[in-house]
């Protein structure tokens, strides 16, 4: 149907997606620089790791230099022993576990079971990081007596550290999607005060008017002067409206009562009041492709929706145009109400925006009939609104889904 266009009417609710935008570029900044950080922090302990690998090695060599009898001590209780932390196996050149540190062993296990899950362990070094060789050498020749290895792998401080920033960015968008969430939720429930205070409003200033409207009608029936009785029904047709408008407005922010109801007559009802109202040349049309279908309505509401639809497809096609309204059941008590016009259509990128408050075409207008529309039939009918197909120039079609 309508084209729509962004009006300086309701600023506040186009924030929306900008807020979207800045919540994920925020937490877009913050996820980059904590894992930046981390990063940097995961390098410096795995260096220095390392380099606490390295000494553990040198130290394992040098407890095999016989004349260092005097700092056997030393090394055993400051370096050996210090490495309480990095899990390190010492391995034979023949491929023999000879000693390990920091590996948690069930003392319940069996010997074989114990070596292979120390064997395990040793896989998972490997996969990690280079061994470091511990070399036994002769003195005099140098020759080299025997060739140990030193596997390592990360500690479970530096583990934790690595996996950090996923659980880092985890949280920062668990929090990301609360806030949203959360102004999403303020958000609406501050819309949702204001529609229904302005509605309850309107309906209750309303009731004077047509009060009066009602009591001049009755006035001019009984004026024998007045020959074109006609003018008087048209009157009276739009007091009954005006009537039906206020009670639409009084069911906002109310539960409205939902009553089995043949959907065809309801529209046709609409159709009849609208086309002394609108361009003799739009035609519209009313098909049922099954008899007798029934759904659950408020009436005045739905009448409301249908009406709201069938003025912005008057508007869209300039006021000449065809609308074909089609009604028909489908499955698990499904009823479907097309309306489809042959208006300028929507823009695809616009498509998802038609529901938003203040999109409008029109010079003058708050762009809510849609929204109002939207609200009618998801809220209070449970159903589902949506445009099923749009084509610039072409037309659009809008698609109702209500229960049986």
């Amino acid at each position: 149907m309508a084209e729509v266009s962004k009006t300086g009417g309701i600023d506040l609710y186009y924030d929306k997606s900008k807020i979207k935008w800045i919540i994920l570029i925020v937490s877009l900044i913050i996820s980059v620089g904590s894992i930046f950080y981390t990063n940097v922090l995961v390098d410096q302990l795995q260096e220095r790791e390392k380099r606490q690998i390295e000494l553990y090695a040198k130290a394992i060599q040098y407890t095999l230099d016989a004349k260092l009898d005097k700092d056997l001590n030393f090394i055993s209780d400051e370096i050996l022993v210090r490495n309480n932390s990095i899990p390190t196996i010492l391995l034979s050149e023949n491929g023999e576990i000879l000693h390990y540190r920091n590996i948690d062993i069930d003392s319940t296990l069996t010997d074989k079971e114990q070596q292979q899950r120390l064997y395990r362990e040793l896989e998972k070094m490997r996969s990690e990081y280079e061994p470091i060789e511990v070399v036994d050498r002769d003195e005099l020749t140098n020759e080299i007596y025997v060739i140990n290895y030193v596997y390592y792998r990360n500690s479970f401080l530096l583990t934790q550290l690595t996996y950090y920033p996923i659980v880092q960015l985890s949280i920062i968008a668990i929090i990301a999607f609360i806030a949203y969430m959360a102004f999403d939720y303020s958000k609406a429930a501050e819309q949702n005060r204001v529609w229904v205070g302005l509605a309850k409003e309107t309906a209750h200033q309303l009731g004077t008017p047509i009060s009066s409207l009602m009591a001049w009608v009755e006035y001019f029936r009984d004026q024998a002067s007045i020959e074109d009785k006609h003018l008087i029904g048209e009157l009276d047709k739009d007091i009954k409206k005006l009537q039906v408008i206020t009670e639409r407005f009084s069911n906002i922010g109310s539960a409205p009562v939902l009553t089995e109801e043949p959907v065809e007559p309801l529209i046709k009802g609409i159709i009849e009041y609208l086309k002394p109202r609108i361009s003799p040349k739009v035609s519209i049309s009313v098909d049922s492709l099954t008899p007798d279908i029934e759904a659950q309505v408020n009436a005045p509401l739905f009448e409301w929706v249908i009406e709201n639809l069938c003025k912005n497809a008057v508007d869209a096609m300039g006021g000449a145009g065809s609308i074909s309204i089609y009604i028909l059941k489908g499955s698990e008590g499904r009823v479907f109400i097309d309306v489809a016009d042959t208006g300028k259509g929507i823009q695809k990128s616009r498509i998802k925006q038609v529901f938003n408050p203040g999109f409008t075409t029109k010079k003058r207008g708050w762009g809510l009939g849609l929204t109002l529309a939207k609200r009618i039939i998801e809220i209070y009918h449970q159903g589902k609104i949506y445009v099923k197909s749009s084509e610039e120039n072409q037309g659009t079609t809008f698609r109702i889904v209500l229960q049986s």
